[in-house]
């Protein structure tokens, strides 16, 4: 993992600056970088060496928009969320890297379909409310899919979405929402070996670019429309399920 070529080198660098900009300004960011860890370090590796990098953006982003954070719609997906990262631990033992691409790539999608589905009835003037089971399901899921490839960040995109959080909440929510599952995560990945001090150094060296991210994107974020901002994070969530899938 230590050994990259100026190419692989240059990747990481970049991907470790989009984490940053997901963090504090486009959150549906998110899959581009995961995408190039995974052409770098396979993707379980991978799974656990982006973990600290998250975290090192997650503590800029809280630092920056904490005031902003729903704490109501946090407690309602946490405990669910908590589960689903035990399920991904379980699971990444006995899944390979294309079953779970394929997996989170088809969750994800079936998500954006429902939100797509509750957005035209809510234009049609019908009733889009969600049931008691949404936050169960998101909680869940969220929680298995960022354990087993770090790819939760879309169905938070298309949970937050669906709370109709002006963009300013929906990133201060998020942020504090991924410090404390992201923290979490850490003793699984651990236990798993996906988190080294080899790794872990190769983090450090990497957290100046995740810095310097976080504050382009917090610069961006006051610029960006509302309406685009949504369309945005709804876009890229079905990226990123297209690209795991495919």
């Amino acid at each position: 993992m230590m050994h990259l070529n100026t190419w692989q080198l240059a990747l990481v660098i970049v991907g470790a600056l989009l984490v940053g900009v997901s963090k504090t300004g486009i959150a549906g960011l998110g899959i581009l970088f995961v995408v190039m860890f995974a052409n770098v370090i396979p993707a379980k590796q991978s799974s656990g060496f982006v973990l600290p990098l998250l975290i090192f953006g997650d503590m800029v982003a809280v630092w920056a928009y904490r005031s902003h954070a729903k704490w109501t719609h946090m407690w309602r997906l946490m405990p669910w969320t908590a589960s689903g990262v035990v399920l991904g631990y379980f699971a990444m033992g006995r899944i390979d890297d294309r079953q779970a691409h394929v997996l989170i790539g088809a969750i994800i999608l079936a998500m954006v379909a429902v939100h797509m589905w509750r957005r035209a009835r809510a234009k049609r003037g019908e009733l889009a409310e969600h049931g008691v089971w949404f936050a169960p399901l998101v909680g869940v899921l969220a929680g298995f899919t960022t354990l087993v490839a770090n790819a939760a960040g879309p169905l938070m995109a298309i949970y937050l979405l669906a709370m109709r959080l002006p963009k300013m909440e929906y990133v201060g929510t998020g942020a504090v929402f991924f410090l404390l599952l992201n923290c979490f995560k850490v003793p699984f990945m651990v236990s798993l070996g996906l988190i080294t001090t080899d790794s872990f150094g190769f983090n450090l060296m990497l957290a100046p670019a995740v810095f310097l991210g976080a504050m382009l994107g917090r610069a961006l974020l006051p610029r960006i429309n509302q309406k685009l901002f949504e369309n945005l994070a709804l876009g890229l969530s079905a990226v990123a399920g297209i690209r795991l899938l495919f």
